[in-house]
């Protein structure tokens, strides 16, 4: 009887991990180039089925039922990389990719030190000093893998290529890396990627649109919705650990009794 507990318990689990995973995409509706996550589960018979197979415990020998949870089993959270909409800004500096790829940006820590991040936000800004930078004041590298500097006073242009053009000449051109298999990146702070052992860079075939920017590539009605749904399903699996436990209360204090 007490496993139904374990299973309305596990379930209620689930749902708040996925209320968690999609209230920080609500959170990051209005950040540009922001890709919404989602999160995965696996059921009891699914995960009995891979125990089975696990080749890792020695003679292959199943695991016993009794070890394991008869409920949700928590999956990994997973990130859509699909694009956004595409806003018109008439921002000379706001860029957007039309397809894969990301802007490289010359990421810096707390203690000054330096790492190289990736993102799909191009939304850039120019410093006093003349140097490409985001909100954040992080460098946009070329593809040198150098800041990018410009002259304040002069007016700037861009092609389809990633080509920054200043009186009429090349000043430096951005660097769009792209990845293999996107597996092999993982997110850092709000809008950053940064690579894992494994990953592959590969060149990236994209245009850059001057004057325009990604937004988030979710539906604010749509997860409004999924938070509904995930509501009432953390609603039902407290009702069956209610009803378990009046149960248990009519059978531990009620059944027996001397009238």
């Amino acid at each position: 009887m007490l496993k139904g507990l374990y299973t309305a318990y596990t379930g209620m689990i689930h749902e708040q991990h996925r209320m968690d995973v999609l209230t920080n995409n609500l959170a990051n509706a209005n950040t540009v180039g922001f890709k919404k996550e989602g999160a995965t589960s696996q059921s009891f018979d699914s995960v009995l089925a891979y125990k089975i197979k696990d080749t890792s415990q020695a003679g292959n020998l199943p695991k016993k039922i009794g070890n394991m949870s008869l409920g949700v089993k928590i999956g990994e959270n997973y990130v859509d990389y699909s694009e956004g909409p595409i806003k018109e800004t008439g921002n000379v500096l706001d860029m957007a990719l039309s397809d894969r790829g990301f802007f490289t940006v010359e990421y810096t820590n707390k203690a000054g030190e330096t790492s190289t991040m990736y993102t799909r936000d191009g939304n850039f800004t120019m410093t006093a000093q003349g140097y490409l930078v985001t909100q954040d004041g992080d460098f946009v590298l070329g593809d040198n893998g150098r800041r990018i500097r410009l002259d304040t006073n002069l007016e700037i242009g861009m092609d389809r290529m990633g080509n920054i053009y200043q009186d009429g000449e090349l000043v430096s051109t951005l660097q769009i890396t792209d990845f293999e298999d996107y597996n092999y990146l993982e997110r850092f702070g709000e809008n950053y990627f940064q690579p894992v052992d494994g990953a592959t860079p590969i060149e990236a075939e994209t245009e850059v649109y001057s004057g325009y920017l990604e937004l988030a590539n979710m539906s604010v009605v749509t997860e409004m919705v999924n938070m509904i749904a995930i509501q009432r399903h953390y609603d039902a699996n407290q009702k069956v650990i209610t009803t378990y436990d009046d149960t248990l209360d009519n059978a531990v204090n009620q059944t027996g009794r001397i009238r």
